[in-house]
């Protein structure tokens, strides 16, 4: 029975490689890229328009929860703001590739 594990384990890929299989499958397809890159962009949205509108009053309260909101909040920026440079570098890719 320890060998039918064994033999098992050694071919289930790891976890690595499980989520580098699905990068791999999120960030070749454009049409699925683009409707990741909506979703982050939408979810910034909202978290910038919660922190201005909704919890403001809450974030006023505490400098370490209003610094480490809006923290939170600019590194989520800057997460959809490379995700669609990489959208745009992998398009005009795609783009010189079909001539």
């Amino acid at each position: 029975m320890a060998r039918y594990a064994e033999a098992r384990m050694a071919k289930e890929p790891s976890a690595w490689e499980m989520d580098k299989a699905v990068a791999a499958g999120i960030l070749v397809d454009r049409r699925r890229r683009r409707k990741w890159l909506g979703g982050f962009a939408a979810g910034m949205i909202a978290m910038v328009l919660l922190g201005l509108l909704g919890i403001d009053d809450w974030l006023e309260k505490s400098l370490v929860r209003f610094a480490t909101y809006w923290v939170v909040c600019g590194g989520w920026s800057l997460w959809v703001m490379l995700f669609a440079v990489f959208d745009a570098l992998s398009v005009i890719k795609e783009e010189r590739e079909k001539f």
